[in-house]
């Protein structure tokens, strides 16, 4: 089963890299506007976030409607190939496309947390980050038209349709998440509201980085060539740290959430302060490491143990993060691009800093009152 995951994690931010690095340029060579690729690239993520509340009330993620969303993710693959002169159909097929993996991930990441142990989990999804790092150098060397990005999309969303009805049929776990599925979710984003704010506010304050890095950087006078080795870089040390993690998952998930946060606060304070220096910037993505990889994976844990409904609440973690968190992030750092952007991310990360402390006090009184019954 761990090499199933592996694959299907390979595949899947393979494919990834193909959608975030490639395709927005091929748009754009295609005669897209800045404005259509932005209405593209911000439609999927805010549609992530709302999916979730629909699987709240109305339907269950079974391995039937996880299997047809690969499914119609390979469609839509087919759709940006044939759309690519007509943006309406392309946002279409990029909505589908969209909701499907948010769909996906979230469901074979509950899977993963309850068959792999949390030494073997890092070292599992880690095949997702080489496949990402892989793709991103390979399709730069031979993208010389744009229908070779649409293969390559096609071709990766083949194999992890593949590989993901592989997963789903040999999980080994069907018939107690099917047991599950009968009872009603207890899923609340109100109980644990704090915790919901404060990976909101951690994922917008990435914003600048996902999407103004590379212009931050070459703005402040370092070649493009050594941004790409930084954007290299900061995935070694996520690997790494996820090839290494498991020892600081079975700590206090909430401590390594908080002490995370922290770094990527300062991380981002370094960008600020030290912009066009090369060495404090390679510093910065050997941060990565605790910002993206080890909170992601301490938080999708401690998500996994918070709640009875585990794929719902996958659903929102990503829904709420990479979803509306990242669809604000977008927005908002395209809004205050400049010499503070970093400053100001900083500052975000703090909050959700903050929040994270008044979710551990209001935890322990939410547990306090119902062991005491009240």
């Amino acid at each position: 089963m761990s090499i199933l995951l592996a694959l299907f994690y390979f595949f899947y931010f393979s494919l990834i890299g193909v959608y975030v690095i490639f395709l927005p340029k091929v748009l754009l060579d295609s005669g897209y506007s800045t404005l259509e690729v932005g209405i593209i690239y911000s439609s999927a993520p805010f549609v992530r976030f709302v999916i979730p509340f629909v699987f709240q009330y109305y339907l269950k993620l079974t391995h039937k409607i996880f299997n047809t969303t690969l499914i119609l993710a390979l469609v839509a693959s087919f759709g940006f190939w044939q759309f690519v002169d007509n943006f309406t159909l392309y946002l279409l097929s990029n909505l589908i496309f969209g909701i499907a993996l948010g769909i996906a991930l979230p469901f074979v990441e509950t899977i993963s947390l309850q068959v792999l142990d949390k030494k073997l989990y890092g070292k599992v999804r880690l095949w997702g980050s080489i496949g990402f790092i892989l793709i991103a150098l390979l399709l730069g060397r031979f993208l010389s038209s744009p229908d070779i990005a649409f293969y390559y999309l096609i071709g990766l969303m083949f194999f992890t349709t593949i590989f993901g009805v592989m997963v789903a049929s040999n999980d080994p776990i069907h018939q107690k998440n099917q047991q599950e599925d009968e009872h009603k979710s207890d899923f609340s984003l109100v109980k644990y509201w704090a915790f919901w704010v404060s990976i909101l506010f951690m994922q917008i304050g990435f914003g600048g980085f996902y999407n103004f890095f590379t212009v931050y950087e070459t703005a402040h006078g370092v070649s493009l060539e050594m941004v790409s080795y930084m954007w290299s870089f900061g995935v070694i040390c996520e690997i790494v740290m996820l090839y290494f993690q498991a020892p600081l998952l079975e700590k206090n998930l909430l401590l390594i959430l908080k002490i995370a946060t922290f770094l990527t606060a300062i991380r981002w304070f370094i960008l600020f302060i030290a912009p066009s220096s090369v060495e404090l910037a390679f510093g910065s993505q050997a941060l990565h490491a605790f910002s993206f990889a080890l909170y992601h994976s301490a938080s999708i844990t401690y998500v996994f143990g918070l709640y009875r409904d585990k794929k719902l609440a996958q659903q929102f973690f990503l829904g709420v993060s990479f979803g509306l968190g990242g669809g604000i992030g977008a927005l908002l750092a395209g809004k205050i691009y400049g010499e503070y952007l970093f400053l100001i991310e900083s500052m975000l990360t703090i909050i959700a800093l903050v929040f994270l402390f008044i979710h551990s006090k209001r935890k322990v009184t939410i547990l306090a009152k119902e062991k005491n019954g009240l």
